[in-house]
């Protein structure tokens, strides 16, 4: 049986000429937080060089880098808002926004008013997906707004998170509320519905494509489930029940081989392979561990090993054998309430959510930290982007370069 992560087709900007270190989407050209020919330097400084600092508001949204091309989608007030920003200078070329006015439940209110979704390139255009559930097309070059869906009127209870997935002319994404939500392919040119599935409300976390036995599936976390859905014309493909003790997932689903990893907070990760047989598509679990667990923490993958930060004991550093599912090791407890992870090279970045990156070199043996840098003013919860000697980090309300000199 063939199995493969199918790349969007931004990814292939790579292998179009563009720059090696381009960061298009959420986690990278892959959308696996994998750095694409970063080369870790030989001694890494005492400190990172702050090239400029700019204010853009607040949320979570990873900056994206594409052909020297910086974007960033943050709120101003009461409008979603997004930016253009020279890399170099770190000055503003153009803003584009449209109103985005909602409240807050008491137990959002410590993250703000977001957004918490990063923005995706494709063929000029960038796509937003706001905290009420409105799914939008700029121009990336004037910053023109091409198309505007808006969000339902109910939405999650933590709001929206998941950050669109485009391929070949269609924008997915998972709208609308618990009740109501319909994960959905939106004509990347016109904002049309192309097609829609609503057998659940959307979860937290980002969809992948993947393709199993040459079909190319949308794979992804929904309210309840954990679903496989035809890339072609959203039907259901397949279905696993799956609910976490923090009301629904928020974790981006991984491929490894032929194996897709499952993982979300109090549920511990399990491996299982998709098949397709007489009656159907099937989900037969290869292997599960109750030994780690991750909230919000997506993880990294380097040669057959995954890295990632399990929030129990006050959060704590982890490898898992992806063959047999055996814990390799575990680091000290009380690491960090959350870690955005890219892996870059042979080493694994952690931006922990105190403003502190951490270097580590990570294999099979262990966990050797590097470098701690102080990366930020404020809490940072967004991933950051790693291009080159520069990493682009964004705070609650300002966004950083920071190069390696």
């Amino acid at each position: 049986m063939r199995m493969r992560i199918c790349l969007p087709a931004f990814a292939v900007l790579v292998a179009a000429g563009a720059a090696a270190q381009d960061w298009p989407q959420w986690r990278g050209p892959a959308r696996d937080g994998a750095a694409v020919g970063f080369e870790a330097p030989a001694t890494w400084p005492e400190t990172l060089t702050r090239a400029w600092r700019v204010d853009v508001g607040t949320g979570y949204a990873t900056p994206i880098l594409v052909d020297g091309n910086l974007w960033l989608f943050a709120r101003w007030g009461e409008e979603e808002v997004l930016y253009s920003i020279d890399p170099e200078s770190g000055e503003v070329r153009w803003r584009s926004g449209y109103a985005a006015p909602f409240e807050m439940i008491s137990a959002t209110q410590r993250h703000g008013p977001g957004p918490k979704s990063t923005p995706a390139y494709a063929d000029g255009r960038l796509f937003v997906h706001g905290m009420t559930g409105s799914v939008t097309a700029f121009d990336a070059a004037s910053g023109e707004q091409l198309w505007h869906v808006p969000g339902s009127p109910v939405i999650p209870l933590y709001h929206t998170s998941a950050s669109p997935l485009v391929h070949e002319g269609l924008v997915i994404v998972h709208v609308g509320g618990h009740d109501d939500g319909a994960l959905t392919a939106f004509d990347a040119e016109t904002g049309d519905v192309r097609w829609s599935w609503d057998g659940d409300g959307p979860a937290y976390g980002s969809a992948m494509l993947f393709e199993f036995d040459g079909v190319e599936q949308v794979v992804t976390f929904s309210q309840e489930h954990f679903v496989g859905v035809s890339f072609a014309d959203g039907s259901l493909l397949w279905s696993r029940p799956f609910t976490t003790a923090s009301t629904t997932t928020s974790q981006t689903p991984v491929l490894y081989g032929d194996l897709v990893i499952q993982n979300g907070r109090g549920n511990g990760v399990t491996a299982f392979r998709v098949g397709r047989g007489e009656n159907g598509w099937t989900t037969d679990d290869v292997w599960s561990t109750n030994e780690y667990s991750l909230h919000m923490a997506n993880p990294v993958v380097r040669d057959g090993v995954m890295f990632g930060l399990s929030h129990r004991n006050r959060g704590q550093y982890f490898a898992l054998d992806l063959e047999s599912g055996e814990s390799l090791w575990e680091s000290s407890p009380r690491q960090a309430e959350n870690a955005a992870l890219v892996r870059a090279g042979n080493v694994v970045i952690s931006l922990e959510d105190d403003a502190e990156l951490v270097v580590f070199e990570a294999g099979r043996a262990g966990l050797e930290e590097i470098r701690r840098y102080e990366v930020a003013d404020s809490e940072t919860w967004a991933q950051p982007t790693v291009a080159g000697n520069r990493i682009y980090v964004k705070d609650v309300s300002r966004l950083y370069r920071w190069d390696l000199r």
